[in-house]
């Protein structure tokens, strides 16, 4: 499992453990990931964190790999 992997299913099970926790990554994920892992996002990313439902999905459709370039993927890590 990769780091960025691990993060997730970090942040996954503690916003179905604790209530607050979920709000404030539905509401301002960055702030809530900085302060319960520690981790910073940068500024340039835009991160958007949604709750699916028992009848609403979402599919995330990943950047092209042959559209992606070197220079951005190592300016900003796994963001």
């Amino acid at each position: 499992m990769s780091a960025e992997d691990t993060l997730k299913a970090k942040i996954i099970q503690k916003a179905w453990e604790d209530a607050a926790f979920k709000a404030q990554l539905l509401a301002d994920p960055k702030a809530a990931i900085q302060a319960a892992f520690g981790v910073a996002i940068p500024a340039a990313v835009e991160l958007v964190a949604v709750e699916e439902t028992m009848s609403k999905y979402y599919l995330v459709i990943p950047p092209n790999p042959s559209e992606v370039l070197d220079a951005s993927a190592s300016e900003n890590g796994m963001w």
